[in-house]
Order: structure tokens, then sequence, then C-alpha cells
């Protein structure tokens, strides 16, 4: 059990653990555990953002229990804030710690437009799905005024590209353009992540994450303008959320949420004690049953990282999870109907043409 920190208003996490990979950690000269903010410190930090020198945009992956091979991620670091976000520890390969850091210390991607351009029109690019996120959300609080994905988007609308999109922000409805020209060719589907319908519990868990009934709304606003859209309920956390997959599934249907998808939490690295410490902190009597759920359905542990396992678990709790979720989606009509994207339209444009676009952007 980790020591408890005073909540702060608007983010996720109450302090900054030690990152695994510094020799060397900042101890404050008081009363509180290492890392931790001061009992005076009652504001939230304010974010800063970096410039990432990347020079490639297009990761790859051979996860095996992942459905795309490739993915584009704007950012690095989350101002959503989600406590039980498995990206957390990605953050200490920068040197930042998986805590406040995480939501608070943003890296981006200010050329990924262009970066993503040249990778495309590259002779040895193979057209395929590619999803816009991955790791951290696309359509974060800073995309409104940076617009990154939205210059991503229009490369692959360029180029005809499929695109995934994964996001927690009612923000994608704002690139409903776009994805209805990609929609066009069988080339764009959108997943809005939704965890609970219960709008204090979203605001703890995910605190600057749009609120559920407005996911509920982009998913209508989505599917108004012709793109293809379904939900994904993201984690599902035993004992905390798991009882709401039913009201989520029903709830997106109605909305017009055409396909589903779920995901079982889980907790990589030290993200395991920053969610015990939130989760004591804010749910006191329901801790334990939590954290017995997650043991029994993770062979005894808080997290298990085998491929297959670590997105589901296993045991009496997973199989419950899984046809609970089963039964919701034959109920809502979303059974087996997975998007199928396409990358028959894929083209890539003449020299002059990319000539063209380099000199604008």
């Amino acid at each position: 059990m980790t020591n408890r920190h005073p909540s702060i208003l608007g983010r996720g996490a109450a302090g900054n653990p030690h990152n695994r990979f510094e020799r060397l950690e900042y101890v404050q000269d008081d009363d509180t555990v290492p890392g931790s903010l001061s009992s005076s410190e009652t504001c939230a930090p304010e974010s800063l953002f970096f410039k990432d020198p990347s020079r490639s945009i297009v990761a790859f992956n051979q996860s095996p229990d992942i459905g795309f091979d490739a993915s584009v991620n704007p950012y690095r670091g989350c101002e959503h804030g989600c406590i039980y976000c498995y990206a957390r520890p990605t953050h200490e390969y920068l040197g930042f710690s998986l805590g406040l850091d995480f939501e608070t210390r943003i890296m981006v991607k200010e050329g990924a437009h262009l970066l993503l351009r040249k990778t495309l029109s590259s002779p040895r690019w193979q057209p395929q799905v590619v999803a816009l996120s991955g790791v951290t959300d696309s359509y974060q609080p800073a995309e409104r005024r940076l617009a990154i994905a939205r210059r991503c988007l229009e490369v692959f609308l360029e180029f005809r590209n499929p695109v995934a999109v994964v996001t927690k922000s009612r923000l994608v409805v704002r690139d409903a353009d776009l994805l209805a020209g990609l929609a066009q060719f069988d080339a764009s589907a959108v997943f809005l992540s939704i965890t609970t319908l219960d709008d204090r519990l979203s605001r703890l868990m995910e605190p600057r994450a749009s609120l559920p009934r407005r996911r509920l709304e982009a998913i209508r606003k989505l599917r108004q303008g012709g793109v293809p859209v379904g939900v994904l309920v993201a984690p599902v956390i035993p004992g905390l959320t798991d009882h709401e997959l039913p009201s989520i599934i029903q709830a997106a249907a109605e909305a017009g949420a055409g396909f589903a998808g779920y995901t079982t939490l889980r907790l990589p690295h030290g993200l395991s004690s920053l969610f015990e410490d939130w989760l004591v902190r804010h749910f006191p009597d329901a801790a334990h049953k939590v954290l017995n759920r997650l043991r029994a359905i993770r062979g005894g542990r808080l997290n298990d990282p085998r491929f297959h396992q670590r997105m589901r678990g296993e045991g009496p709790f997973a199989d419950q999870i899984e046809s609970l979720f089963t039964v919701a989606c034959r109920n809502a009509g979303l059974l087996g109907n997975r998007p199928k994207l396409s990358t028959a339209s894929f083209r890539q444009p003449d020299n002059t043409q990319l000539a063209l676009f380099a000199d604008r952007s």
C-alpha cells in the first residue's frame, strides 16, 4: 500500500512516484513522502508543453492482442489524467514520473503531419490501417488549439489510407468532415471510449476527459455525419465499473454506435501502486473488493503482462465480464459488427502535389 496524498482538483494523480529508471529522486524537506505535493499546495499544477524531436511518426508493434500494427501518436503524456491509463509508465522513458508529470508535462509533435506525409509517400510504405493514438489520446485538450490530429487526418485523406481513432473526447466531432471523407473509401472508424456513465466517478477517474454524456453526444454527431462509430468500454474495472457494461453498451447503441469492444483494467509497472493509492483515497470501502477482484483475474497479482491475458484476464470473474459484454452486445444489436477498413483506395499523389502541400505546411 502506498502512502496516500491529498487529492488535487482537476488531476488524476496526487503526486509523482519515483521513476523506476532514475537512481536519484527529489525528496521535499517536510513531512510528505518523496515526490508528493506538500499540504500547502492545493492548486493543480500547471501543464507545460515541450517540442518532441521525433524524426518518425508511425510506430509499429508486434503485439498479437492489439488490432493494429501501426499507430500515430501526436502527443506523449496526456492532460486527460486518467488514473488507470496503461500509458503512464511510458513517460518514465523520458525521465518523467508516471504520476503528475504524465498529465502536466506533455511532449508535442508539431511536425507530425509532415512526417506522416513523408512516410505514406515512400515506396516502402505498405498501405495498412493506422491507429490515430494507441498510447495517449490524440484529442486531449491541447489539440483544440494545436490541431495536430486534424492535420494528420488531412494527410490520411489525401492518401486515402485507412485510420482508426480511439478517444475519450467530444473534440473528435470537429473532424467529422475529414473522417466522413475517409469513410467514403471504407477508410475510417472511430471508437469513443466510455468507462462509466456516472459523471462523478468519471471526474475522479478521468478528470479532464469529456463527460460520459458528451461522449455519447459525439457518437450521435459522428453517426449523423456519416462516420462509422462505435464504443470501447475501456477499461472495465472489476468491482467498480463492471456492473455498468450493459448500460454503457445500450446507451451507446441508442446514440448510434454500430460496434463495440472492451478491455479489462491492466496496471503495468508502477501504475498498480498509483491506482491503489487513488482507489483507497476515493473509495476506501470498495478498495479491498476491487483489488481482490483484480488479483482474481490476474493470477493473484495486480497485473499480468502476458499477451491476450492482459486484455481480458482469466478465471471466473473474467469469464463473467466477457459473458456480460456478449449478452449486452447481442441485446443491443452490436454483436459481431466490428468495422472492416479497406486499403483498396490508397493512392500516392505525384511529386508536384506533394511539393505544393509541403510549401503550404
